[in-house]
C-alpha cells in the first residue's frame, strides 16, 4: 500500500483495487479477529466504547478501591461456597483476610470500607456444617 494513486484515476476505485489485491494475496488472514463476527451493533452508541473496551482487555477497574474491596469480599464469599476442601476455605479468606488488613490499616480513597476480617475458624465451621 505504499504506491501513489495515479493522476486520472479516481480514489475509491484506487483504494477499492488495493484492498481487493491485498485480500487475493491472502494479507489479511493473519490479522486478529480474522473469521470472527463483528460486536453486536444493536447497542445504543457510547463515545467512550474504545476506552472502556481498553480497560476490559486490560482489566482494569473503575470502581473506587473500597468498593473494589466490597466486590472481593463478596467474590470470596462465594468461592468459600464453593471450595470443595478445607484447605481452599483457609487460603481463600487468608488472602481476603490479608487485603482487608491492609485496607484497615491505611484507608483506601472514597467510601467508607465497612469491612472486618472474616473469622476464619467460624467460616470454616459453617462451612463443613453445609456440607454434611
Amino acid at each position: 500500500m505504499t504506491e501513489r494513486k495515479p493522476p486520472g484515476v479516481s480514489f475509491e476505485s484506487f483504494v477499492d483495487k488495493q484492498i481487493r489485491e491485498a485480500a487475493e494475496r491472502g494479507e489479511f488472514r493473519s490479522l486478529p479477529g480474522f473469521g470472527k463476527p463483528l460486536p453486536d451493533d444493536a447497542a445504543p452508541y457510547d463515545e467512550l466504547w474504545w476506552i472502556k473496551g481498553k480497560m476490559h482487555r486490560e482489566g482494569a477497574s473503575v470502581l473506587p478501591p473500597a468498593l473494589a474491596l466490597r466486590k472481593e469480599a463478596e467474590d470470596a464469599e462465594a468461592a468459600v461456597a464453593a471450595a470443595v476442601s478445607e484447605s481452599q476455605v483457609r487460603r481463600v479468606l487468608g488472602e481476603i483476610n490479608t487485603k482487608i488488613a491492609e485496607a484497615l490499616l491505611r484507608p483506601p480513597p472514597g467510601p467508607p470500607l465497612n469491612l472486618k476480617p472474616f473469622d476464619v475458624e467460624a467460616t470454616v465451621e459453617r462451612w463443613r456444617a453445609a456440607r454434611s
